[in-house]
């Protein structure tokens, strides 16, 4: 398997970013992404997908969309949609029949920030999910890093803070969160897959007359990834390519990484039967034992959760390893030091054991 990692969640010109697509993937090759998906505000840009290449790294740009009902004032319910071939748009106003014309179209529904706080000192408002009947969505995206500002971002000094040197501000995808996708693979019948996104703008913002871009998309290229494990190297061929790169992520073969603490390249969660070797997203017989391995680049803090609960856990180590006859849902959280707190560095998608 090779592994590529891939900038989600992110908007241009074409909807409330400040970065053209030319800009947003030249930041995306310098700061060493393979893919990126660009997904504007209830906007599908057609035609954009391409590819762009400096010396020997390789670029895959890739056009999705983030709908939601733009006539409410609250603005809630923001759906973010991979691969689809049309304009979904028009199916803002009802979230369970946007999810079923995603599917018609072969597309991929992830529920974007789903928790999600306000920030009145500063007029921000939450959008936060809130029809909680949908059914038959691919996932939901599990870090957000612009909508994590607002939650550590609450006293006007900690907003400056974290404004001025955001290598401070994050620290996991919120608890909130996990609580949540732990309860939806247990009570959902499909698997709930993960994904990381930056929700990417490049924010202009003037002291006078000097413009100052915060948080730019390049930095945040380097925050929060979604790495997966694709059959094979990008090819060159466009189809091929997004037809690989698609079919991993609905897998569930990836992971959410915050790659600014340390690179996360190389991590790998797996699990051995008698019929092999199996990786995240599988499903695996567990009757004859299991045996779980969490595999890391650096020694670090590794917990092994099964059913929404802990239960192993090493510190300052490189390899975790558990054997089981156990069925449950097996996923992997990963920690490390940085600027004097423990963060979040790496989670993984479930492995099934039935």
């Amino acid at each position: 398997m090779e592994e590529l990692k891939i900038g989600l969640h992110i908007h241009s010109t074409y909807s409330d970013g400040n970065g053209s697509h030319t800009h947003i993937a030249r930041s995306a090759l310098k700061a060493g992404l393979d893919v990126i998906i660009i997904t504007d505000h209830n906007v599908w840009v057609q035609d954009a997908e391409s590819y762009l290449q400096k010396a020997r790294r390789k670029l895959l740009v890739l056009s999705g969309e983030e709908v939601h009902d733009n006539t409410l004032s609250d603005g809630k319910n923001h759906l973010l949609i991979f691969g689809q071939d049309r304009e979904l748009s028009p199916f803002g106003n009802d979230p369970q029949r946007l999810i079923d014309q995603v599917k018609r179209s072969g597309g991929l529904s992830f529920l974007a920030h789903p928790i999600e706080d306000k920030l009145e000192k500063f007029s921000e408002k939450e959008f936060s999910w809130k029809d909680w009947q949908v059914k038959g969505f691919t996932g939901i995206e599990l870090w957000n890093y612009m909508s994590e500002f607002k939650t550590r971002s609450q006293t006007i000094p900690k907003a400056l803070l974290h404004a001025l040197i955001p290598h401070f501000m994050a620290l996991s995808p919120l608890k909130e969160t996990l609580t949540l996708w732990d309860n939806l693979l247990l009570s959902q019948a499909n698997p709930i897959i993960a994904i990381g996104g930056v929700d990417a703008h490049a924010l202009h913002k003037y002291l006078g007359p000097i413009r100052i871009t915060l948080y730019p998309y390049e930095f945040l290229f380097r925050t929060v990834t979604t790495h997966i494990l694709a059959e094979n190297k990008l090819t060159g061929s466009l189809n091929e390519d997004k037809r690989m790169v698609y079919s991993a992520i609905a897998q569930g073969h990836a992971f959410v990484a915050y790659d600014l603490i340390s690179p996360a390249k190389g991590f790998r969660f797996s699990v051995y039967n008698k019929n092999g070797q199996f990786w995240m997203g599988d499903k695996v017989q567990a009757n004859g034992g299991l045996t779980f391995q969490i595999r890391l680049p650096r020694k670090a803090h590794a917990r092994l959760i099964k059913d929404g609960k802990v239960i192993k856990e090493h510190l300052d180590r490189e390899v975790l390893t558990h054997i089981t006859s156990e069925p449950g849902i097996y996923r992997s959280e990963v920690y490390l030091e940085f600027l004097g707190k423990e963060r979040g560095w790496i989670f993984s998608n479930p492995i099934y054991a039935v």
